[in-house]
Formats: structure tokens, sequence, C-alpha cells
């Protein structure tokens, strides 16, 4: 949204649920994935002639929709928690700058309350979800043990080797060039290196310790599935699209290991060109 979309009532209220909402569990301090989930890739610009023919060439009227578009999906997670109506009538009253029927430390006063309820039922989700994943991750992992072909490292990290390579191992100090798809034992795709069209390169120092701990078993050229338990990827602080204490299966091709950036032979930097004169 643009800063003048934000300073509406309604803006700031939906921004506060959404980082109360986004606030209530921790983030971790590592990549969310092996290499950060890159930003969705941007859509073709609409036509700008049916947008105008949709609404008779008033501007007015699509700024209007497409505000009111924003402020409906966010206000989507509270739905259930809110009536539209006070809300409309709060927003016009506010607008206008009519009196409002709460003054501004009664309205401080409900949004403390609301945040804290928000808060609670975020923290409930989350344990529900954390419990049902590490569950079903604990299931999933005692069954695919016994299937051929599967190791198990001490740590409980479980790998395949697809195809073994002939290169050198990377250490726990290297950064690697590898392809990998990540999902959930479920089947759901979180990320994906393949499908972006370009290899990923990550220090092993700076992710999860699954993939710090794998990829060190592997030969440059190799591919493996990594079978990563909770403890060893995110625990209670994964990431929105694979949530609380979900364990986690990665297909990695090894493509190459890069030295240390610390111990590369410093760039000689060129002196800087004189100011052109105006």
């Amino acid at each position: 949204m643009t800063q003048f979309l934000r300073k509406t009532l309604v803006a700031a209220a939906v921004a506060a649920a959404i980082t109360v909402a986004s606030s209530a569990s921790a983030a971790d301090p590592k990549p969310a994935t092996p290499a950060a989930p890159a930003a969705a890739a941007a859509k073709p610009a609409a036509d700008t002639a049916a947008i105008d023919a949709k609404f008779k060439g008033d501007k007015k009227a699509e700024y209007s929709y497409m505000v009111g578009m924003d402020v409906g999906r966010g206000l989507g997670s509270i739905k259930e928690e809110i009536d539209l109506a006070t809300v409309i009538a709060a927003l016009q009253a506010t607008i206008k700058g009519e009196k409002t029927t709460l003054t501004e430390a009664e309205a401080l006063t409900v949004r403390q309350e609301f945040m804290q309820k928000l808060q609670a039922r975020q923290a409930a989700k989350t344990k529900e979800d954390a419990e049902k994943n590490q569950k079903e991750g604990d299931d999933f992992l005692a069954k695919n043990k016994s299937k051929k072909g599967v190791k198990v490292t001490a740590s409980g990290l479980q790998y395949e080797v697809v195809k073994e390579g002939t290169g050198p191992k990377p250490k726990a100090t290297d950064s690697v060039k590898v392809d990998y798809t990540g999902t959930k034992i479920d089947g759901t795709k979180f990320d994906s290196s393949v499908d972006r069209g370009q290899p990923a390169t990550f220090p092993l120092n700076g992710v999860i310790p699954g993939w710090t701990e794998g990829m060190q078993l592997m030969p440059v050229g190799s591919e493996y599935k990594f079978y990563i338990p909770a403890k060893l990827a995110y625990g209670e602080h994964g990431p929105g699209p694979i949530g609380p204490n979900a364990t986690l299966i990665f297909d990695v091709k090894l493509i190459d290991i890069e030295a240390p950036a610390a111990a590369a032979k410093p760039a000689i930097v060129p002196p800087p060109k004189p100011a052109e004169k105006q």
C-alpha cells in the first residue's frame, strides 16, 4: 500500500492485527530455507483499458475499489472477530473528522485487549500445529528408516543416496552451490531452486543443522535425498509455509564447492574516477 493509504484507521488496524498474528511466534534466526524462498514473480501488467472500462474511467472509483480489496484481505484473518458495519461506521466518522464513539484512549485500551486475544489464539493454534506435526513427523521417520537404501546418522538425520558423485566433500566452513527441492512429508512443495531455474549458493554454517550435516556427506556431483527431523530443521519456529515442528524432505544435487569468502584473494579495486566538471 502507498503511504496515504496507511494513514487510514482501518489500514492501521489491519497492520496491527497482521503484526500481532505474525509476531505471536518467534522467527528463526537462520534462513527460512537453505536458500531463502524467492519472491513470487511479478504478474504481467493488467490491461488498463479494460480496468477503465469497468469503472467508466472513474479513477477515484478504481482506487477506492483497490483499497477495499486490500483492506478486505487484511481483515480476512480476523473476520470472525469484527462486525463489518461497525468497521465502516468508524471508518466514515474518522475520515470525516466527526466525533467517534471511542476516544483515542479508549481505543488504545480496546486495541490492547484485542491484541492479547489474537496472541492467545495464535499461540493455541501454533501449539496445536506443533504437536500434530511432531507426531506425524515421528511416525513418518519411524517407518522411513526401514526403507531400503535409507541410512540414519547418530543425530537422527535420514538420507538416501540417489547418485554418488566422485568429487570432494564440503566442510562446514565451505559454501556450496546446489540445486534442491524442499517438500513436507505430505508432498507439499515449499521451495525449489530447480523451479526458479537458478542453483543456490550459501555457506553450510548458515543453514539448518540437517543441511550442515547432510551436505558434508556428499561428494561433488552427488544427488541425495534428506529426511530431516524437526529438531534438525526449524523446530517450533518453522516459517509460514513449513509450520512448527515439521519434518522436511529435500532432494539435493551438489554442483560445486566454493572456498570461504575470507580465504578468497582480495580483489584489486581501481581508484575512483575524478568527478566530472559541471
